[in-house]
């Protein structure tokens, strides 16, 4: 299992020095116990409420390109501290991220009440994602009742197998404004066809075309 070494402490003071040697000295240790391949070490200075630290920053890119298995710490508090370290933990939960922690002396152990905050979390999620899909699915229903037939107007799609679509369909967007759709149901409706698209875009470029067609016929 490859491991990753995260240490803080939370001033520059130069006598915390020692205090991150010794965690880095106790973690190298927990990981030999463990058998983990120690495939980097974090040493950062900086407030655990903050999100904005570097060595965090390159841990969780790591972690988000599948190159660490687990991360190893002194206690929790070396992670972060109040909303910072649930957002940390969410990450790391939700990426299959393993925490090993000094204080446990294998996998940390969270408290009741981060659970409970975590778990609820993850419900809230669920339930924008179930949005986000019932939201998908009403624009593409009254696009479709007023007129829109994707079969026609999105033929072309699959012609560039593998190549990610840049493009928006703006007559299509102009139509579908026309027949009384807002912006953010013209977005989840296009997004549902394969567009890659939001609210915004969707905005800019009717505007940028209702522009366009005032100077042409000016």
């Amino acid at each position: 299992m490859r491991a990753a070494i995260y240490c803080r402490v939370s001033t520059d003071k130069e006598a915390q020095e020692t205090s991150l040697a010794r965690q880095e000295e106790e973690l190298l240790a927990l990981a030999k116990r463990r058998r983990f391949e120690t495939a980097v070490v974090y040493r950062e200075q900086a407030s655990g409420y903050s999100l904005e630290r570097e060595g965090l920053l390159e841990l969780l890119a790591l972690i988000k390109e599948g190159e660490i298995d687990a991360v190893l710490i002194q206690d929790e508090t070396r992670l972060g501290r109040g909303n910072a370290k649930i957002a940390i933990l969410h990450v790391l939960s939700k990426n299959g991220i393993k925490l090993y922690s000094v204080a446990h002396d294998g996998e940390l152990e969270l408290s009741e009440s981060d659970s409970m905050i975590l778990n609820i979390v993850v419900m809230v999620e669920e339930y924008q994602r179930k949005l986000h899909n019932i939201k998908i699915k009403r624009g593409m229903k009254r696009a479709v009742e007023k007129g829109y037939k994707p079969q026609q107007n999105l033929k072309n799609l699959n012609e560039s197998p593998g190549r990610e679509r840049i493009e928006v369909p703006v007559n299509e967007i102009i139509r579908l404004k026309a027949n009384g759709l807002t912006f953010s149901e013209i977005a989840a409706t296009l997004r549902g066809f394969g567009y890659d698209v939001s609210k915004a875009t969707v905005h800019r470029r009717y505007r940028e075309a209702m522009d366009s067609e005032k100077t042409s016929s000016l």
